[in-house]
């Protein structure tokens, strides 16, 4: 009987799910068979991409945003209670799920409750450090408590000076081991024709990505050339709308994303460390525009522009004409190391 392995990403916007889908196919291949368990929309996500493998509901972090991005700290602090409610739900219930499905080993990506003492477990986070303004060293820290109950932290970016994260991701020491496991990323770079003048991914938390969808809708009803416009919003089927010079999709899978990212002249989406690793790996030209309130993509979007790379701006001051400013930068151009997975894997699960 193979190897039980249990993936679980974090259902906050749908980046946590899809940098896990490298890790689910190298799994397969190792000869390992992964059990998907998270909750929302990154449940369907994987469901639609994983139709044959076993896949298991979490309970929902219930993560939401304000409409003002300055309450963001606040709203945050007001709902600790769920969140720590669901926390504690999700260690209870995984407990549950290794008894009955046999697991031999865990990979969390951002679940602060799926692990076990018994068992090998594994943390995925490109975030070691938490900023959150005046009070980075408070959420750092409660962060790293979490982190330290499993066995290793996996770091989806490189070790030395040239990364994606920054100091998000990078630390000095640590109690428990720290791997640099290479950017995780789906895609493969193709080289196509330009097909799309401008493609829109939008992803996140409500009410920001409605906002933002709404936002963009409206500024980019003049703006010139061929335009996809991708949703965010996975249901049972895709739905395809044309209006003018834009295509909108509720979503893509993986296969048609890849083949529409690589046909874009450039990406306008948020600044989330999975955007960021996708189309570093594809050598793409893109603008951003963070979540308001989340510090994480505000310093990610802030340093892309000073490294000369992309430029970004505040939703708030969005308007089609600052996409002008992509020609004065290089774009997203980083070259991946490969990720030696079975190394990986076989020096945590197989041994025990």
């Amino acid at each position: 009987m193979k190897k039980r392995i249990l993936v679980a990403p974090l259902n906050w916007g749908l980046g946590h799910a899809t940098r896990t889908i490298p890790i689910v196919h190298a799994l397969i291949e190792e000869g390992f068979e992964p059990i998907i368990a998270s909750d929302g929309d990154a449940l369907l996500l994987l469901k639609k991409e994983f139709p044959n493998l076993t896949s298991l509901e979490l309970p929902s972090y219930h993560v939401s945003y304000p409409k003002n991005g300055r309450y963001f700290k606040i709203k945050v602090l007001m709902d600790s209670p769920k969140l720590f409610s669901a926390i504690k739900a999700e260690k209870k219930i995984t407990q549950t799920i290794i008894r009955k499905h046999n697991i031999w080993g865990i990979i969390s990506d951002n679940r602060l409750g799926v692990y076990h003492e018994k068992l090998p477990s594994v943390f995925i986070t490109h975030q070691v450090n938490v900023l959150s303004g005046c009070t980075t060293w408070l959420t750092s820290k409660l962060h790293q408590s979490f982190i330290k109950k499993f066995n290793e932290c996996w770091i989806p970016d490189m070790k030395g000076a040239l990364n994606l994260s920054g100091e998000l991701g990078h630390i000095t020491s640590f109690k428990i081991p720290i791997k640099y496991i290479g950017p995780l990323s789906r895609f493969a770079k193709i080289q196509t024709p330009i097909k799309n003048n401008l493609l829109v991914l939008i992803s996140g938390p409500e009410p920001q990505r409605t906002l933002l969808e709404k936002k963009l809708l409206t500024e980019l009803k003049t703006h010139s050339g061929k335009i996809v416009f991708v949703r965010g919003i996975v249901e049972a089927e895709q739905s395809i709308q044309t209006i003018n010079q834009m295509t909108i999709y509720n979503f893509m899978t993986a296969r048609l994303l890849e083949k529409t990212i690589n046909e874009s002249a450039l990406i306008l989406s948020r600044s989330g460390y999975t955007t960021i690793m996708d189309l570093s790996k594809l050598n793409k030209k893109a603008f951003f525009i963070p979540t308001p309130g989340q510090f994480e993509q505000e310093y990610l979007a802030k340093r892309l522009a000073e490294q000369g790379l992309a430029p970004y701006c505040l939703q708030s001051e969005f308007t089609s004409h600052k996409l002008r400013e992509v020609h004065q930068y290089k774009g997203l151009q980083f070259e991946f190391p490969k990720t030696n997975y079975g190394e990986l894997f076989n020096s945590l699960f197989q041994g025990k």
